[in-house]
């Protein structure tokens, strides 16, 4: 079958692909360099719909290039270009029929349709051009890495490999043809170490530095002088250079090394890093025919598989659900914030001045109860602009202009007067919270927004002796404020919807991942989690060993173990949330005594480090008191995911939020829980845990899994 059968076959299985255009125009080159044909990406669309390849539109492209091919044998052109519209060059593979696949040799269609239509490229009669003008990931990177050269953009946001972090490989010629244009240890970087980094992405002058790009040009001519940059190449005024590749040892030791990261990040619990890293290894022979195989074959069997479908529900919370939340007020309903108060002055509320600061550049005053205090978190938020300022990620007039913008005062009433909304990150209390709502309510406008960020505290108890309750909500960031993107917004009993939509609006502004979420104990992640740990250190309190109890989870693929998390999170605010718990379930929370015992003795967790991997600290294993009662690996992780299931189950019917999908968006924004799982819901539907636990699955079939 040729590869116009290929894809006439293929575009049945796309039934709503969004169809890329592939335009062809002529015209000469400077310098006397000869007649040009340029290709565009086009899907008719503006920059908020990238360009994506379906079917169709590889028909698309694969015309354009029989026509130029055609006009290159007849020697009527001198070379040809490849650029996209304003703001995209091209994102890669649909997804939205990536996802309908369910055979896997419409999955191998889909593999070897590309291919065969990008590897023409650099089967062409004369030198061909990719023009890197905008965003780029997946298989638009990979269209341009079968051109002759690259040039990129510097005002690029995003170019990446990001197949991996959605639980595929690289598969229209990365895994093979990167490693051969940049060596294997850049390669691994950009397609297994980025995407595990929460989809990492990479802006223009990196896309250069590396030696994808072989030239850098301005946005603002970027294609003109790309065209320059062409003549130059094919007068033979400018030579591209391009690096010996080491494919010895520096090869062996580029793929251990990406070994090395995907265990580290999934352990195992997911193919998909594991199988580009065998692409990259054996494409060190340079035979580029036998890589696009292996190419095939791994994406046939990824994408009917149950990774990409969890990747792809992830992809889809975050980027779709999480910028609508569920329950969100009419957004007409928010009042302006112009001016922020923060309510105390240590390292949470430093981190949240600066996040309001950066992102609302509005005045921002803290207050606490003595100067040293202030004076201390004005003191923090200034040294991290002047970090800012160091990285170059501000000039010197914004670093000035945030700085004036942050002030502190020890007098609430001067403080909060004109302030439209205001935020406590004070002592984890129920007496302080309300006593600083009441003292904020004296002296804060009538229409000015209160909000906690209490993390497992009643909002609605906070609330209830001030005069006007309506205009409290909970505002729960998780730490490190600046990195997680969860922003659990909590409606008490009497919030208002102007007060909710307010809130939601500044979440917005802020550039978080807000949910909506019931005023009930710890909310969710902190339920989800402390339920979670609860039982790890149930087992280990019975008597498991601490790293057997460890060692049970790993195959959920987390980015760390529970005890390393609990480090994290500090020992102390895990002992205060499960105790929140345990008074209000204390059926199924339980408050671990030696976990109480390592507080009481002052360490900051379980671990030692002294040779650089985590240890049992002997002091703490001197404070543990276990039974004997020795749990196996398969059981401890049964016992767990049993607990999370039902915990799950029981937040669900009590409408803590709207749907199981917000539960794997919370996980997966405030606890970094793997994309590769689909958050927590998925995997314990695929594992078989919900429905022996619940009697039931969480999402319907096919969801987050391969449809039947």
């Amino acid at each position: 079958m040729n590869t116009t059968e290929l894809l006439k076959q293929a575009s049945g299985l796309f039934p709503d692909e969004v169809v890329t255009s592939a335009h062809v125009r002529h015209f000469d080159l400077p310098f006397g360099a000869g007649r040009f044909a340029l290709i565009t990406l086009d899907n008719g669309l503006d920059h908020t719909k990238p360009t994506t390849f379906g079917p169709a539109s590889l028909a698309n492209l694969n015309a354009a290039i029989d026509q130029v091919e055609k006009e290159a044998a007849e020697g009527a052109i001198a070379g040809i270009g490849i650029t996209g519209k304003p703001f995209i060059f091209a994102v890669g593979a649909d997804l939205k029929g990536v996802e309908l696949l369910k055979e896997r040799e419409h999955a191998l269609a889909i593999g070897t349709g590309g291919h065969e239509v990008f590897k023409r490229l650099s089967e062409l009669a004369v030198p061909t051009f990719a023009y890197y003008n905008g965003a780029a990931m997946g298989g638009g990177v990979e269209v341009g890495l079968h051109c002759t050269y690259r040039t990129v953009s510097k005002a690029i946001p995003a170019f990446s490999l990001p197949e991996v972090f959605l639980g595929l490989v690289p598969g229209w010629g990365g895994c093979t043809l990167l490693p051969n244009l940049i060596g294997a240890d850049k390669a691994v970087s950009v397609i297994i170490e980025n995407s595990l980094n929460q989809n990492r992405q990479l802006k223009g002058k990196q896309v250069f530095e590396l030696g994808i790009a072989d030239a850098l040009f301005e946005g603002a001519d970027f294609l003109e002088q790309s065209l320059l940059w062409t003549a130059k190449v094919l007068k033979g005024d400018v030579t591209v250079e391009r690096p010996e590749i080491d494919r010895g040892e520096g090869w062996d030791r580029a793929v251990a090394k990406g070994r090395f990261i995907a265990d580290s990040k999934v352990h195992g619990a997911a193919p998909a890093a594991y199988r580009a890293l065998e692409i990259i290894e054996a494409a060190r022979n340079g035979d580029l025919q036998q890589g696009y195989d292996a190419e095939d074959q791994a994406l046939a069997d990824l994408i009917t598989g149950g990774e990409l479908r969890a990747g792809i529900y992830s992809f889809n919370l975050v980027q779709k659900r999480g910028k609508r939340p569920v329950g969100a007020p009419d957004k007409n309903l928010a009042r302006p914030v112009t001016k922020v108060g923060v309510v105390g002055a240590g390292l949470m509320a430093g981190q949240l001045a600066l996040l309001f600061l950066r992102r609302l550049e509005v005045p921002v005053v803290l207050t606490d109860i003595d100067q040293e205090r202030v004076d201390k978190g004005v003191g923090y938020v200034h040294a991290e602009i002047d970090k800012l300022l160091g990285k170059g990620r501000i000039n010197q007039d914004k670093a000035n202009r945030l700085k004036a913008l942050v002030t502190g005062v020890l007098d609430k009433a001067e403080g909060f007067a004109d302030a439209d909304f205001v935020i406590e990150a004070v002592f984890e209390e129920m007496s302080v919270k309300q006593k600083v709502f009441a003292e904020v309510e004296a002296v804060a406008p009538a229409h000015a927004i209160l909000a906690t960020n209490t993390s497992s505290l009643s909002v609605s108890e906070m609330a209830s002796k001030l005069k006007h309750p309506e205009r409290v909500v909970g505002f729960h960031f998780f730490n490190p404020v600046a990195v997680l993107p969860l922003l659990e917004i909590v409606r008490g009993e009497q919030t208002d919807d102007a007060s909710l939509a307010t809130a939601f609006a500044v979440a917005k502004k802020l550039k978080k991942t807000a949910v909506l979420v019931k005023d009930a104990p710890a909310f969710v992640v902190n339920r989800i989690l402390t339920r979670f740990m609860g039982e790890i250190q149930n087992v280990i309190d019975e008597g498991t060993p601490v790293e057997v109890a460890e060692r049970a989870v790993e195959p959920l693929g987390l980015p760390m173990s529970p005890l390393v998390l609990l480090e994290l999170v500090g020992p102390a605010i895990g002992l205060h949330v499960s105790e929140t718990l345990n008074q209000a379930f204390p059926d199924r929370f339980t408050v671990s005594p030696n976990l109480k015992a390592v507080v009481e003795a002052g360490k900051r967790g379980f671990y030692v480090y002294d040779s650089g991997r985590p240890e049992l600290d002997p002091e703490v294993a001197a404070l543990l008191k276990q039974g004997d009662t020795v749990l196996t690996e398969e059981q401890v992780r049964a016992r767990v995911l049993d607990a999370v299931a039902q915990e799950i189950g029981l937040m669900l019917a009590e409408g803590v939020v709207a749907e199981a999908q917000d539960i794997d968006l919370c996980l997966i924004t405030g606890a970094g829980w793997p994309f590769h799982l689909g958050g927590i819901t998925p995997y314990l539907d695929r594992e078989g845990v919900s429905e022996r636990v619940n009697g039931r699955r969480f999402l319907e079939p096919g969801t987050a899994s391969v449809p039947a």
